[in-house]
């Protein structure tokens, strides 16, 4: 099954059959914007902009109009597209698998490569309710899609009597709404029966349904996602949708369903050989006697067993629920045909809140039936089905009034009664199968539903009201039903909405009814109360709650209330839709019982695997294999020794011995620092505003944001605002006046400490932090005395081994760390690891600052090791000799402390060897420093850097130009970058003179091949032509790169044909920049380009070559096009120029850059 075809598929059908459904709408006078009046009206029509509407379409189209009113317009095609999308992939589904009972194809042919689906060619034959005249005229006039309309409706109105869940009669108005042009070629439905894109094998798998479903929600899905919004109401059911690999649900229901009746009956053993992911051993038995288990086997037949998924999604769970059932039940002696109803009405139950999904999942378990059976619709058209797949209805639009209907008073203790229970399912679609529900009246409903139902309603007014109680009560009251039934069977995917997510209904519901699992919904569905005593569960969902201070609570409560019987550890990337390293999850079955319990569970370890089919290959391996060193047993019990009790299966005795020691919270403050709650407006990067405004007593002060996984030292990029005590972080609000900002710990700013990224993928890396700088809340820091020793260990393997416990999770929190044990003791060799740790700290500094994106950058390397008249070659060679010794210095010492602390406390299962990409210095590279050696020399063109001079000599303040004597500051701040030497200051001019300058006029033929060469010099080119393309290309987009996208050197450029093109420094830029811009520069380039296109016309007009002409017609039509776009810009340039634009540095790049976008290069 080509899942990228699929989506494709699926992502394209949706916005076709949208834009298809509108257009029908448009049709019938119904749009967006306005609902038209009919121009006429008959007893049996109405007229719509001329157009006859029969008098079924008008009560289509009267339908379809309280429905835009109920839900809006957007939301009702929404709901007609989709309902489409799911008729159509049932039918196609049908007909592959010869399942329609007219036997006859719909959407396609049988006979390969015919176009026409074989229901046209036989419409006048096809057992089905048809008009044959109307049929026959509309063959007769070659109206084959409206033939073909016709016979789709006709069909889904048969299946209707077998299918009602997924085709309504033809009253409704969905019918009205059919889209045209599905023959047409290049339509959806020919992509979906195209059996070169979607074989008809892939039909033949009922799974290909829930993949369908979730690539058609996947644009929206993304668009929500791409928001970081809080969810609304509406957007829950796909935003919480996936579909969980067929390999994963096996896991589950093998387990969990399959253990179960294995365990009450042994007898049947041998099914276990067909249960690939079944996990064999001693089974976990509680201390409930032999007896109650016998009588508890005697009591149970398979017929009793009840399984839910309450989070049921498109049934792929359910579906292979059925398969483990079936085969139970014909272990059992059952009839087959038999048992097929057996297993979907007294077995097999399912809730969700997503109605199309419901749709879907009621759809996939029929057709497992008719797998099965068939002749199954035959038997559900004479003996009808009771389905216990339901969505769940919510009572939001339920009046007092209509309470008053069902009660059958205004006022008393029935109305009071059914008030309460109405009062349950308010919001129950964002709550969902969360809701502990109660049936005080269930009964009463019961009966009411019938007087209600044969009643017949005097006062017109009441009838609406009689119609609505009808359609809703009975949902109601089944799943109240099902809510209140205990299961012996859970298996679920849920829904993983965190609680930055969540609404604020969802967030409230949560913390009263599920504190201990409130920080997600997929945690809160461990806590639903569906289950049985000794009932088992099987559920995937994200592993936080394994680890999470947060979740202490809920794993006391499954160590003591629960057995866990096996676990596959997932880890990231277990879903094929799921890239990166932030969901992570974890399957698992779990027995509910509050007994006494003895035995292990079986814990695979699947994390280090990153590859989905790897994840189902190792686990496999896990199960016929027990031996592999990532298949554990562990007992619950041995994890509440631990802190905060993680389940954290894997670990030695050695590294569970380490917990003797005092915890690295008992003797160390460990703080979170300033958070803004709105960084774009408190943060700058350190070089977007002046560098005299930066300082304690000024209005920016350098800040630890944490950012790139490097250990031991990394400088501060970003500068926070803490003017006047940072007065304005600290009265930041919402709009209803309470405090937005979170300004904590500010007591801690300045001091020194160890400090670390709390989000992040990867190793965890630690650094210090001398003092004098502040910390954000995404640099978490240890305060205290010799705290930096602490960095030997949380840089070691010890720690890294020691932090799994604490879980995979991507946030590395405080309490996270707190909870480490301190292995800075009298144990350790004190004075070697300080030394070690100094010396780390010191390259990586070292390191740091020889980019020019440190504050505390003196000069390129190339310059800190050349003398005049070297050449530039020979100093790489340096440069790469220097930072090898430096890298291999900080490897080697790395080892060391691995080293002692693996033998102090006799680690023996770990090696301090580390490997070369964990080392978080940079060896020399030749492209990244020649272009860093460019990027120098444009900041000493512009006055940032001077060879005079280490570090920034000029980032705001008074420029003095006396400061750059060997190599002379650009005096107008704008360096012009053209396809040729247009002006005296170009730029490559200017970069040869500074190559000159910097290593000598006597080595410079050979150190600017050395430049070009790295930058990638084309055979045809001269070092300066190469050097000139990579300024005049790809100059800025490094410039960008490096600079977080927050530019310094902006770039001026008139658009594509780059007919001008100039750099000016923002620190630099005045008033006037524009003017100057175009006075001295687009003006004067005008001239020139009007004098080439003269000696080119000469040429062309002349006694040359062919060739010369040919060439010269060629240069022209591109000085022409060169012409016109500068003449535009200056035009833009022209005007903007005349405003005088002033800029504010404090503002940032991204304000004052955008004041000018209209000419400036984009910032991709």
């Amino acid at each position: 099954m080509n899942k990228t075809v699929l989506k494709n598929f699926a992502t394209s059908a949706r916005n076709e059959l949208i834009k298809k459904v509108e257009a029908r709408a448009l049709k019938i006078g119904i749009t967006e914007e306005s609902i038209k009046k009919a121009q006429f009206e008959s007893s049996d029509a109405i007229y719509i902009d001329g157009k006859q509407l029969s008098l079924t379409e008008k009560k289509q189209r009267d339908k379809l109009i309280r429905r835009i009113r109920e839900i809006g317009f957007k939301n009702v095609v929404e709901e007609v597209a989709y309902t489409w999308f799911n008729r159509f992939i049932a039918l196609r589904f049908m007909e592959v698998n010869n399942y329609l009972p007219t036997k006859v194809r719909v959407l396609s042919s049988s006979e390969p490569g015919n176009p026409e689906p074989d229901i046209i060619k036989e419409a006048l034959s096809v057992d089905l309710d048809i008009d044959k005249e109307l049929v026959y005229d509309l063959k007769l006039n070659n109206k084959t899609e409206e033939l073909f309309k016709y016979m789709v409706v006709k069909q889904c109105n048969d299946l209707n009597k077998y299918l009602s869940f997924m085709f309504e009669t033809i009253e409704d108005y969905k019918e009205i709404l059919f889209p045209e042009g599905l023959l047409a070629k290049e339509s959806f439905l020919r992509e979906m029966t195209d059996v070169t894109a979607i074989p008809e094998s892939d039909w033949e798998q009922v799974e290909i349904i829930g993949w369908l479903y979730q690539y058609y929600i996947a644009e929206e899905k993304a668009r929500v996602f791409r928001e970081k919004e809080k969810h609304k109401k509406e957007e829950i059911p796909y935003v919480s949708q996936l579909f969980t690999p067929d390999w994963i649900v096996r896991y589950m229901v093998q387990n969990s369903l399959g253990r179960y009746w294995l365990e009450l009956h042994p007898e049947d053993s041998e099914l276990a050989s067909n249960w690939e992911f079944y996990i064999e051993g001693t089974h976990q038995t509680s201390s409930a006697s032999e007896d109650s288990i016998s009588q508890l086997k005697s009591k149970i037949n398979v017929e009793e067993i009840k399984c839910i998924d309450p989070a049921m999604g498109s049934g792929h769970v359910l579906v292979y629920m059925f398969d483990v059932l079936y085969q139970i039940y014909t272990k059992r002696g059952y009839i087959g045909r038999e048992i097929p109803k057996l297993i979907i009405e007294n077995n097999l139950f399912g809730l969700d809140i997503d109605d199309r999904a419901t749709q879907l999942a009621c759809f996939a378990v029929v057709m497992k039936a008719m797998e099965y059976n068939p002749r199954f619709l035959r038997n559900i058209e004479r003996n009808g089905l009771n389905l216990n797949l339901i969505s769940i209805q919510e009572t939001n639009n339920l009046s007092e009034r209509d309470i008053s209907f069902i009660a059958g008073e205004e006022k008393g203790v029935n109305f009071t009664k059914v008030k309460q229970y109405v009062s349950q399912f308010l919001d129950a679609k964002i709550f969902g199968s969360l809701i502990r529900v109660h049936d005080s009246c269930l009964n009463f409903l019961k009966k009411r539903l019938s007087e209600i139902n044969g009643t017949v309603v005097d006062n017109l007014f009441d009838v609406p009201l009689q119609s609505k109680i009808i359609a809703l009560l009975p949902s109601l009251i089944q799943q109240t039903e099902i809510m209140r039934t205990k299961f012996d069977i859970l298996v679920t995917n849920p829904p993983y909405i965190g609680s930055g997510r969540m609404n604020n209904q969802l967030n409230a519901f949560l913390r009263e009814n599920y504190p201990d699992s409130k920080d997600d919904t997929c945690t809160a569905f461990m806590e639903t109360d569906y289950l049985k005593e000794q009932g088992l569960m099987g559920m995937v969902n994200q592993n936080s709650w394994m680890f999470l201070s947060s979740y202490e609570q809920l794993r006391h409560k499954i160590i003591k209330h629960a057995n866990v019987l096996s676990m596959f550890h997932l880890g990231s990337r277990a879903f094929e839709e799921i890239d990166g390293e932030v969901v992570q999850t974890t399957a698992f079955v779990i027995k509910n019982s509050d007994e006494a319990f003895g035995g292990e569970g079986t814990y695979v370890r699947l994390v280090d695997f990153k590859d989905p089919s790897e994840k189902e290959l190792k686990a496999l391996d896990a199960l016929h294999h027990p031996g592999v060193d990532y298949r554990f047993n562990a007992a619950l019990a041995s994890f509440e020794s631990l802190p905060c009790m993680p389940i954290c299966y894997w670990i030695s005795d050695d590294i569970r011995r380490l917990y003797k020691y005092k915890l690295i919270g008992a003797d160390y403050e460990l703080k979170e620092g300033v958070g803004t709650r709105n960084d774009p407006e408190f943060l700058r990067c350190f070089w977007e505003v002046s560098i005299e405004k930066i300082g304690r007593e000024a209005r920016w002060i350098l800040t630890d944001k944490a950012g790139a996984n490097r250990k031991w030292y990394m400088g501060f990029t970003y500068v926070m605002d803490w003017e006047n005590d940072g007065y304005r972080i600290r009265n930041y609000r919402n709009p209803d006046g309470s405090l937005k900002s979170r300004p904590q710990n500010t007591q801690f700013l300045y001091k020194q400490g160890v400090t670390w990224g709390k989000v992040g993928s990867g190793k965890p890396s630690f650094r210090w932090r001398p003092e004098g700088y502040g910390f954000n809340d995404a640099a978490p820091t240890i305060f205290g005395t010799d705290s930096i020793l602490l960095l030997g260990e949380l840089n070691s393997k010890p720690f890294e081994k020691v932090l799994k416990i604490q879980g995979e999770t991507i946030n590395l929190t405080t309490g996270v760390v707190k909870n480490v044990p301190n292995l800075i003791n009298e144990k350790i060799d004190q004075e070697f690891l300080a030394q070690k740790i100094k010396l780390c700290v010191e390259i990586s500094k070292t390191d740091w600052d020889f980019f020019e994106t440190s504050i505390e950058f003196k000069r390129h390397p190339f310059l800190e090791f050349s003398t005049k008249g070297i050449r530039l070659k020979d100093v790489f060679l340096k440069w790469c000799l220097f930072t090898e010794e430096q890298f291999n210095q900080l490897k080697d010492s790395e080892e060391s402390l691995n080293k002692l602390f693996i033998d102090t406390y006799q680690l023996n299962e770990l090696t301090p060897e580390v490997a070369d990409e964990d080392i978080s210095i940079r060896k020399a590279n030749g492209v990244r420093d020649v272009k860093a050696l460019v990027s120098y020399a444009v900041g000493c063109m512009f006055g940032r850097y001077s060879l005079d001079e280490e570090g920034i000599v000029f980032a705001g303040g008074n420029f003095e130009s006396e400061r750059y004597k060997t190599f002379v500051v650009d005096q107008d701040n704008i360096v012009p970058i053209l396809s040729d030497e247009y002006f005296e200051d170009d730029i490559v001019s200017r970069f040869v003179e500074f190559v000159s300058v910097s290593f000598g006029e006597e080595t410079l033929r050979e150190n600017l091949e050395f430049i070009a060469d790295t930058l990638g010099k084309k055979d045809s080119e001269t070092p300066r032509e190469a050097i000139r393309r990579y300024l005049l290309n790809d100059f800025f987009k490094d410039h960008l790169q490096t600079y977080k996208k927050k530019p310094i050197y902006w770039l001026f450029t008139s658009g594509k044909q780059k007919a001008f093109n100039c750099l000016i420094y923002m620190h630099r830029y005045d008033k006037t920049t524009l003017s100057r811009i175009r006075t001295d520069y687009v003006h004067e380039l005008q001239m020139r380009y009007d004098a080439e296109k003269k000696s080119l016309l000469s040429v062309i007009e002349g006694d040359g070559t062919a060739r010369e002409v040919s060439a010269a017609k060629k240069d022209l039509k591109t000085l022409e096009l060169k012409i016109v776009e500068l003449k535009d810009y200056e035009e833009v340039l022209h005007h903007m120029a005349d405003q005088q634009i002033e800029i504010d540095l404090d503002d940032g790049v991204d304000v004052n850059f955008g004041k000018f976008e209209t000419l400036l290069a984009k910032r991709g």
